[in-house]
Order: structure tokens, then C-alpha cells, then sequence
């Protein structure tokens, strides 16, 4: 049962502006956004350390926490950021400011190869490395033994948070709560939507992963010697290439599998869970969202609006899911 007063999809209205969803996913994404969340930090007085965690199996990952000196706990908030994102993404860091404001610690985790952390690991990212997710996630946990502790993530974030409440009995983590905004069920649909979509969210991640792997080239030219053809290609067939060279899944079918949570995958989750969609999502295809099978701990909102990870509210380019996130977790810990 939710509290009363509880933010829910059914809360967010945006007005008939911004209920279009590539307005809303190419907003939610602005430079505007992201200067925002670091004003909203600064004002609040947080403090922010990066640190090195240890990934298990001589992994290392980035990532970022941030406190309110002198201010109580409540607990800590673990987030995860999407695909070519970083700690350092606009939703990351005013998702940050409205969780410190209720009173939360917040580890602000970077994926391998991502925000700048290329140099850290030879090898490359790719979405099956939740073992290393996993491994960090209980660092974390030892090194800021703040309780309870929760996780969110948003799109591929998302997915890696649900996949880590999963895995978080097995290996002995207490999560109080996980939260997911839009989150990645079906990789081969997700595929599927994005070739078959506007041509701009292709192009968008495309060009990300380019400047990745390039960059990766340059850092580590005897692993990593492919040519300037693999990087012309398209997402598809460099996926399949990335597939076949650096994972031991051996098909692009198999690979995409690894990581999906669809259908009753998730209906093993122990740990209470809420996961925010929008129908409207130009990247990740609803339909999966209403075939899931959940348990009775987890909870599903569909909003008729919001786009990819944005659910935007005025002018002034608020975001609802960021309030959301902070609301649910507060509530699972009050």
C-alpha cells in the first residue's frame, strides 16, 4: 500500500506543450538540465568525492558520493546511469539534489568506459557485466555503512538495478527499495524500436559508442586494433561485432537474452520494487511492460506521457521522475 499523498503516474500532467515525446527525450537531455542539477547541488551544500570501487576480478569502476555535511542520514541511495550516460548526467545529478534533500547519502556510480573512466579497464563495457555492478554495489555498501540502502537507475540503469536487486540476496546486500524509470526489458526489442524509429535516437547512441570505442583504441592500440570500419558501423551489425570479439556469448540473440529482464524474469524479485514507463517511450516499446509478471512487492506505473527518461513539467524543465524516485524511496524508509 502506498502512503497517503504518494506521487504516482497518474500525478504527472505535463502541459500539451511537452506531451510530445521526442520534445520530452531530447529535453530531458539538455545542457539546460544538467547546469540545473549542478546549481541544485551546489545550493543544498553537498559535498562530492569521487572514489574507486572495486569491481571484483581486478575491475575497477568510478563513481561519485554525496553527502549534506553535518546532516543525519536516512540511509543510502545507489544510482545508475543509462547507456553513454554518466554520473554526471543531467537526471543523475537532480535526482542526487532531490534525494539529499530528503535526507539521503547518494553514490552516484559510472559504468565501465563511461564518464571519462575508459583508462580504468582494458577490456570493454557491455551490458552482460552486472557481476561487476554487483561486486560494487556491496563495496559501497561496506565502505558507507549508512542503512538502509536503496538503488534507482534510469533506462540501462535501470535495468542493471532491477538485475541487481535480483542478485541481492545471494550475495548478502540488503536493499531496502529499487526504482526503475523506463528501464531496458527486452534488448532485441529495444533493437528493433530504435531501427524502426526516428533515425535521431540511432544516430544519438551510435555516435556515443563510436566515440567510446575510439576512445578505448586510443588508450589500449594492442588489445583494442580494430579500424575505423568497425566504427562505421551500424548499431546492429557493431553490436554483433562487440558480441562475437568481446563476450563470450557468441551470437547477438544470446548476448541480448543475457541481459533481458522480460516476461517473468522479474517475478523473482525479493527486494520491494516500483518501475516508472511512459507509453509513449520512442526507445523502449511499452507493449513488454504489460506482459510482465511481477510480484506483489513491486509496483508498475505507465504514464500516457514522458518520453525517454524524461517526464518533464513546465517550462522550466522539471522533472517528475527525479521527484518520484526520491518520494518512493523516502517512503520505503520512513
Amino acid at each position: 500500500m502506498l502512503k497517503p499523498g504518494t506521487l504516482t503516474a497518474a500525478d504527472y500532467r505535463p502541459p500539451q506543450w511537452l506531451r510530445n515525446p521526442h520534445v520530452q527525450s531530447v529535453l530531458g537531455t539538455s545542457s539546460l538540465r544538467r547546469r540545473q542539477g549542478e546549481r541544485d547541488l551546489d545550493a543544498l551544500g553537498a559535498v562530492t568525492r569521487p572514489y574507486l570501487i572495486d569491481g571484483g576480478d581486478g575491475v575497477r569502476l568510478q563513481g561519485l558520493h554525496s553527502v549534506i555535511p553535518d546532516a543525519p542520514a536516512k540511509g543510502m541511495v545507489l544510482l545508475l546511469h543509462g547507456w553513454e550516460g554518466s554520473a554526471d548526467s543531467s537526471y543523475m545529478r537532480l535526482t542526487a539534489a532531490q534525494l539529499l534533500r530528503r535526507g539521503f547519502e547518494v553514490f552516484r556510480l559510472n559504468f565501465r568506459d563511461h564518464g571519462g573512466t575508459h583508462h580504468l579497464n582494458e577490456g570493454l563495457f557491455h551490458s552482460n557485466r552486472i557481476d561487476e555492478v554487483v561486486h560494487a554495489a556491496c563495496e559501497v555498501a561496506q565502505r558507507f555503512p549508512c542503512r538502509p540502502m536503496s538503488v534507482a537507475g534510469y533506462s540501462l540503469g535501470g535495468n542493471f538495478a532491477l538485475r541487481l536487486a535480483l542478485r541481492a540476496p545471494s550475495v548478502g546486500l540488503p536493499l531496502a527499495h529499487v526504482a526503475a524509470v523506463c528501464p531496458v526489458l527486452d534488448p532485441a526489442r529495444t533493437m528493433d524500436a530504435m531501427e524502426h524509429g526516428l533515425p535521431v535516437y540511432l544516430w544519438y547512441f551510435e555516435r556515443k559508442w563510436r566515440g567510446s570505442l575510439a576512445r578505448k583504441r586510443e588508450l589500449f592500440p594492442q588489445t583494442h586494433a580494430f579500424d575505423d570500419r568497425v566504427l562505421g558501423l551500424r548499431m546492429r551489425p557493431l553490436t554483433q561485432w562487440m558480441v562475437e570479439r568481446h563476450t563470450e556469448f557468441g551470437s547477438l540473440e544470446r548476448y541480448f537474452d543475457g541481459y533481458s529482464i522480460a516476461g517473468e524474469r522479474l517475478s523473482a524479485l525479493q527486494v520491494p520494487a516500483s518501475i516508472l514507463m511512459a507509453q509513449d517511450d520512442p526507445v523502449i516499446p511499452v507493449d513488454g511492460f504489460h506482459s510482465l509478471r511481477l510480484p506483489e512487492t513491486a509496483r508498475l506505473e505507465i504514464s500516457p506521457w514522458g518520453g525517454h527518461c524524461a517526464f518533464l513539467e513546465s517550462a522550466r524543465l522539471d522533472g517528475f521522475a527525479e521527484r518520484w524516485i526520491a518520494q518512493r524511496l523516502d517512503d520505503a524508509t520512513g
